[in-house]
């Protein structure tokens, strides 16, 4: 079967590969869905292109990638945001039956549906930015059925869609009702369970568990990773988000994927995530819409050499926000990343994060044919501007993407 040979010339390149290229006057090749070949134009390799494209010089950078969103839900918690403002905090909302528990009870009422209908418009508006792979996490149905409903939609979204979805198990988002003050009770079941019945309906990339004082103790975290090792599924952790309960550090122990959120992670943490060990996912407007004031100790992760990724944290209680662009420009602003960290954490750093390091988020050869170019003067330009979107073209899979709408 042919797979045609594309040749996209006059480019400027940040290929976010290890060496951090930028190639002032590049080119790339592609070949059926996958890069072929990247570097000067002048040294383009001997081909008969089926199609030449010229970019006029414009800046190119992998397309975007969405490591941590909760993009799947019902409803919204803008009463919440208003008690927020008024001086409750979000843990008080939480123990209030509010919180998290608040959209499970949206969750649960929606048809599946109206759970796309809903989710639809915010996948778009990522689309539009440039993302072309996301996370989708479940975590608002918390009943078997309404997870896998959940998950169900977000497999749909990525067929309807020109996106690749990746699915997480977010089961242990927060104990239901139905077995309050029996957590352990209730993580026993998912493991036992609710995972192998949904990874063997195709439903599971990952499993993901929220360890917080409001959320899963450490120990009950063990024992949902310890199954998800014994059916190779890979794990992450909502890790050190409003306190420090070593989360972080039970996920390094398990090679987890990611560990997301860390604003009370400190120099222990920062050492575990060291070394190819789990990408921190920064989640800057959950930092900034929580007015939280106690920022991820970037300062130490960077020290460490550990992998920083951005992520939007799409959800409707603490992150209500649907780009990827602004996560970045808060991510250099409120956590004090540079903008070459910002574009890795949104390119190859938040493929590592969802297991894709070794295929996506990054301009070199075997590599998916997702690309971005933009109307931008320098690659600086991503973390600054907001509430503009210099998005050009989005090439996925070598084909140029039309938007954003459903494919199907």
């Amino acid at each position: 079967m042919h797979q045609p040979l594309k040749l996209w010339r006059n480019a400027r390149l940040a290929t976010c590969d290890a060496a951090g290229r930028h190639i002032e006057r590049g080119a790339l090749l592609t070949r059926g869905e996958r890069i072929d070949w990247v570097g000067e134009e002048v040294a383009v390799p001997a081909a008969n292109a089926d199609e030449v494209h010229d970019l006029g010089g414009a800046w190119v950078t992998p397309a975007l990638i969405d490591c941590h969103t909760h993009l799947v839900f019902a409803g919204t918690r803008a009463e919440e945001y208003a008690q927020r403002l008024r001086g409750t905090s979000y843990e008080q909302i939480a123990r209030a039956g509010g919180g998290i528990l608040s959209t499970v009870r949206a969750v649960r009422a929606a048809s599946e549906q109206q759970l796309f209908d809903e989710s639809a418009p915010r996948l778009a508006a990522l689309i539009a930015e440039g993302v072309t792979t996301l996370e989708i996490k479940s975590g608002y149905g918390l009943t078997l059925a309404d997870e896998a409903k959940m998950l169900r939609v977000a497999r749909a979204l990525g067929r309807a869609f020109p996106v690749t979805v990746r699915t997480t198990l977010l089961a242990a988002h927060t104990v239901p009702p139905e077995y309050r003050g029996r957590s352990q009770e209730y993580v026993e079941l998912i493991a036992r369970e609710w995972l192998p019945a949904l990874l063997a309906e195709g439903l599971v990339d990952a499993l993901d568990v929220f360890c917080e004082r409001i959320g899963f103790s450490v120990a009950e975290a063990e024992t949902l990773f310890a199954a998800a090792r014994a059916l190779d599924v890979p794990v992450k952790m909502h890790a050190e988000q409003l306190s420090n309960l070593g989360g972080t550090l039970l996920a390094a122990r398990y090679g987890a994927l990611s560990c997301d959120h860390l604003e009370y992670a400190g120099s222990a943490e920062a050492a575990a995530l060291a070394g190819g060990g789990p990408v921190a996912v920064l989640l800057p407007v959950a930092f900034y819409c929580l007015a939280e004031k106690h920022p991820p100790p970037v300062a130490a992760l960077r020290a460490a050499g550990a992998a920083m990724a951005v992520a939007s944290d799409c959800n409707p209680g603490s992150a209500p926000g649907t780009s990827l662009l602004t996560a970045m420009s808060m991510a250099t602003r409120l956590f004090g990343l540079t903008a070459e960290e910002a574009l890795l954490g949104v390119t190859r750093h938040a493929a590592r994060a969802l297991g894709l390091g070794a295929s996506h988020g990054v301009l070199a050869p075997g590599y998916a044919a997702d690309f971005i170019v933009w109307n931008v003067r320098s690659v600086e330009e991503l973390g600054y501007w907001i509430g503009f979107n210099p998005r050009r073209t989005v090439v996925r899979a070598a084909e140029v993407m039309r938007w954003p709408s459903p494919t199907s």
